[in-house]
């Protein structure tokens, strides 16, 4: 049995740049029949919250935005629909997934072949040139929603989608080995805390630098090596290079 689908819905829109958020209760939902090839519908359960949102809301990027635009781009929930004649999708109605930043991309260009998908020409940007996940219902795209496995909490995975993509990343692209000593600034905040945790499944040790009784005790818990205060040191150079 199809899952129910409402016609209306509450979302956060920003009717242009620049505007106030307006909650609306009365947004309306595409139903199945309006969903595009190689589109879903998601139902959401939970959303994170972005600094990149307050950009694209006040659309001082360079990029323009979707106008009227609702934001958000890292959400989890449940796919309640996909569009006819959709082919060869790598999810189906009921699987639990996550919608990230990069809502959508070709896959057959010369960036996307190369794994940089986030240059394709055709990027779809969620919450930015597409609407987001500050809504009850999504429209999303099939290729690129992320399965969430049935061991991760909803909430736990929102935060991953962006903020754990980011630091993710720069650690793969830091040319570290197993090991080796890993500096991370801010390590007790939104993207530092998750950074901890990949270094430390890296095998790599980690210097975090942040302030506070409760960011050390969270940075420790984490596994953090060395821990700088850094109102309290009087260098911090000094003080990595002494680690």
């Amino acid at each position: 049995m199809s899952p129910t689908i409402p016609k209306t819905q509450t979302a956060a829109i920003v009717a242009s740049s620049g505007a106030s958020i307006q909650v609306k209760h009365d947004h309306p939902v595409k139903t199945q029949a309006e969903l595009a090839p190689g589109e879903c519908l998601v139902k959401l359960d939970c959303t994170g919250v972005c600094h990149t949102d307050l950009h694209a809301a006040a659309g001082d990027w360079p990029i323009p935005t979707k106008s009227p635009l609702i934001g958000g781009h890292e959400g989890v929930g449940v796919i309640v629909a996909i569009g006819d004649h959709t082919t060869g999708s790598p999810v189906n109605v009921g699987d639990r997934v996550g919608i990230k930043w990069l809502a959508d991309s070709c896959l057959n260009c010369e960036q996307c072949r190369k794994g940089l998908e986030q240059n394709c020409v055709e990027a779809k940007l969620g919450g930015y040139t597409v609407d987001g996940t500050f809504s009850q219902y999504v429209v999303s795209f099939v290729r690129h929603v992320t399965p969430i496995p049935e061991s991760l909490d909803s909430r736990a995975a929102a935060s991953i989608l962006c903020a754990g993509l980011t630091v993710y990343r720069a650690l793969k692209y830091s040319k570290t080995t197993v090991g080796d000593w890993v500096v991370l600034p801010g390590a007790g905040g939104g993207l530092g805390h998750l950074a901890v945790q990949y270094a430390k499944a890296m095998g790599l040790k980690v210097i975090a630098i942040d302030s506070g009784s409760q960011k050390k005790k969270l940075c420790k818990d984490l596994g953090a090596d060395v821990w700088i205060d850094y109102k309290e040191s009087k260098n911090i150079v000094q003080d990595v290079k002494k680690a």
